[in-house]
């Protein structure tokens, strides 16, 4: 193996497993700013000697490994190194959980204690947030930055301050219990939220999905559910992430090419998620999540695309509209309009979504006029947007599928 394709190799494998790998490390030094720079630590040792040594068979193990002895190297030569042997546990070696309440209630998932020690309200909501997806997702400065459509600085200030809150008042890496845990739990399942979607439909680079992002986030969305199964809008987070998911399969070809909705062959949907999803559906109330799966509802139930009740989604957005007032909300309900009363009626929603400064580089925005004004027969205008949309995205999937509809208006 070239030393490329070792590198390749391991910033794969981090890039999968780096939230593991920071959060085995925090249950130890209890710091997620120090385990995330021991987790890189692990990485370079990985560059140093798997193009020698070989690419281990298990490799996500063999840097969680190597990240733990560094983290255990680390709490000895702390000063208060009784404190933190009492901490770990017995043993460093076995790296044994910390003592918490034992029960029905009890969780012992380490990416659950990151999320929910990222998600701690010392911190400001957009820090959490910006912190997790860093920390679980891991994902970068830019592609945050494009998920919360803020520019990077502000991301990299949020991240850097938010690491430095948690250390300043010794936040405790653990799944809170009772009023706590309540507190917490709507950055939480934003969080989970965010998580998934940069997987459903990433932000950049050259694949349209990341299926590793999406299968993290829908196991904490049933965790979670099982954790807490009277609160409806975790359930209403299950069953969204249920109904997505359900379609990944059909979304692209086998050459990794986007496939659009209207193309998708539904025979790949999959069943047991959509079962899953309705399911979970009924627990659900009629909160923002519960509200959108009530959306992916409607997909799901559409045998053939012709068939789905667009007069509905387009309804549900209007309530989503009302419950979390977002320009990307009102920008989903021009679409679900377009299709339920038209494209006319629905540019004139988009064209007064144009001032809007949060989508000023959103590539959607021309997309779905791109869209509207094709389907009225305005193809140069619908052309010219396509190949806006395509300069902003940051997808190489997404950017390839919007110069071909440019090209194929003339």
């Amino acid at each position: 193996m070239t030393q490329r394709d070792t590198r390749a190799a391991v910033d794969a494998v981090f890039r999968i497993e780096s939230a593991r790998i920071t959060a085995a490390a925090a249950r130890i030094v209890r710091d997620v700013g120090i385990a995330e720079e021991l987790a890189q630590d692990a990485l370079v040792a990985a560059l140093e000697q798997w193009p020698s040594a070989g690419v281990p068979d298990n490799p996500g193990a063999w840097l969680t490994a190597a990240a733990k002895h560094r983290a255990i190297d680390l709490v000895r030569r702390r000063e208060v190194y009784a404190r933190k042997l009492a901490e770990v546990g017995r043993s460093l070696e076995d790296v044994a959980a910390p003592e918490e309440p034992a029960g029905p209630e009890d969780i012992d998932d380490d990416l659950l204690r990151l999320i929910f020690t990222a998600c701690h309200p010392v911190l400001s909501a957009p820090a959490r947030i910006a912190l997790t997806l860093r920390l679980l997702g891991g994902l970068t400065t830019p592609e945050i930055a494009r998920a919360f459509l803020v520019p990077e600085a502000t991301v990299a200030q949020r991240i850097v301050r938010a690491k430095r809150t948690l250390a300043k008042a010794g936040v405790p890496f653990e799944v809170p219990y009772g009023e706590d845990r309540a507190r917490r739990l709507s950055s939480v399942l934003e969080v989970v939220y965010l998580v998934f979607n940069e997987g459903y439909s990433a932000t950049a680079g050259d694949d349209l999905l990341r299926p590793q992002l999406c299968e993290d986030a829908l196991r904490l969305a049933r965790q979670l559910a099982a954790l807490m199964p009277g609160e409806p809008e975790v359930h209403g987070l299950a069953a969204l992430l249920e109904f997505q998911a359900s379609r990944t399969r059909a979304r692209t070809g086998p050459d990794g090419r986007p496939v659009l909705l209207a193309e998708q062959n539904r025979a790949r949907w999959d069943g047991l998620l959509i079962r899953r999803g309705f399911d979970a559906l009924q627990r659900a109330g009629t909160g923002a999540y519960a509200v959108q799966a009530a959306i992916a509802a409607c997909h799901a139930k559409a045998r053939r695309y012709e068939d789905t009740d667009w007069a509905t989604i387009a309804e549900l957005y209007g309530r989503l509209l009302v419950l979390t007032p977002s320009p990307v909300v009102a920008l989903n309900r021009a679409v679900a309009v377009s299709m339920a009363h038209g494209p006319a009626v629905a540019l004139e929603l988009v064209d007064a979504l144009a001032a809007e400064p949060a989508l000023r580089s959103y590539h959607l925005l021309p997309s779905v006029r791109g869209d509207l004004l094709a389907r009225l027969g305005r193809t140069a205008e619908a052309r010219a947007e396509f190949e806006r949309a395509a300069e902003l995205t940051r997808n190489a999937r997404e950017r390839e599928l919007l110069r071909e509809r440019a090209a194929g208006l003339g």
